[in-house]
């Protein structure tokens, strides 16, 4: 199992010193990849819980966002660069890219830039946005009904452009004649592409057949739907006639991530569950069921309030030491 580190720039409060401690230990105990996360506003209207849809879409949340509107938060996008002149080793991501509020043949060839800056280290997660009132922030309220075709013609410019010296594209959300974009990635065939976001593995395996995914992203999924999740990916691959297979496939998801003193409530609660949060034995428990479920990389997330930077240091380091190597030992 690797570990992921999911950088909190998303805070009413965070400072650039206080990601850079955290990049650093990720790098230092040898983390597979840091990752931010992609915000572009917070609407007023969440500190009064009238977002149009829950947070995430998911049922169990109030209509509001877990940042006030005042929060100083970091953008996530501007960051990556920032992480490839930071580190020599980790990978680095943002999870995910929601693709509508960028162009995607200026995403593509900027990211084939930074694949550069990183050393051939870039990862790339993608998906459609879930906030209307977002969209409308970023000049993209027309493409909220059909954000997931933008996603589809955004991978479609990004593998052409970065595997072809000149390329041209034709489709609703981009329309171009033959152009070059300048470099190509380090990484042959271009950074690996992870996607989030989608709740029908149908449609999952169609895109991973068509596109040659590298991964999946999910939210404080449980270790019984990571196995769903799996199983029935990989048999919809098969009924499509799909030669792929999940065998070098990074089944993952966003865990929020805490060591306590004391035990916590383990009663299954849907999203609101305290998967990763709780003793160190808790942890070390489902870390194992996450393991034999098929989980690939957990995406260790630190809360988004109430948990300074100093504790999520020193329990990344208590995981290192202390509960990983009974993990890795199953």
């Amino acid at each position: 199992m690797k570990l992921a580190l999911y950088l909190p720039n998303f805070r009413d409060l965070v400072t650039v010193k206080e990601l850079e401690d955290l990049t650093a230990l990720a790098e230092d105990l040898d983390y597979d990849s840091v990752w931010t996360l992609d915000r572009i506003v917070v609407p007023e209207a969440s500190d009064r819980t009238e977002l149009v849809h829950s947070f995430g879409m998911m049922e169990q949340f109030p209509k509001a966002l877990p940042v006030s509107a005042r929060g100083q938060w970091l953008q996530g996008m501007p960051l990556i660069p920032w992480l490839a002149a930071k580190t020599n080793k980790v990978r680095i991501g943002m999870s995910i890219i929601d693709t509508p509020y960028r162009a995607p043949g200026v995403l593509a060839t900027e990211l084939a830039t930074i694949d550069h800056l990183a050393g051939g280290r870039l990862n790339v997660g993608v998906g459609s946005g879930w906030m209307p009132e977002e969209f409308a922030a970023a000049s993209a309220a027309h493409i909220y009904p059909k954000r997931h075709k933008h996603v589809r013609e955004t991978i479609e410019v990004m593998q052409g452009i970065w595997n072809n010296d000149l390329f041209e594209y034709h489709g609703e959300f981009a329309d171009f004649d033959s152009c070059g974009f300048g470099v190509k990635p380090l990484q042959q065939d271009g950074p690996p592409i992870y996607f989030s976001g989608l709740k029908d593995p149908k449609r999952s395996a169609a895109r991973i057949a068509k596109y040659g995914l590298s991964g999946w992203i999910g939210i404080q999924d449980t270790p019984e739907e990571i196995a769903r999740w799996k199983g029935e990916i990989q048999r919809e691959l098969i009924e499509i006639g799909s030669d792929r297979t999940l065998d070098n496939f990074d089944m993952c998801s966003m865990i929020w991530f805490t060591i306590t003193d004391e035990p916590t409530d383990q009663t299954p609660n849907d999203k609101l569950s305290n998967l990763l949060v709780g003793t160190a034995g808790q942890i070390t428990d489902n870390l194992k069921r996450y393991k034999e479920a098929g989980m690939d990389m957990p995406l260790l997330w630190p809360p988004f309030s109430g948990v300074p930077v100093s504790k999520t240091l020193d329990d990344m380091k208590r995981l290192n030491e202390e509960i990983m190597p009974k993990v890795n030992a199953i």
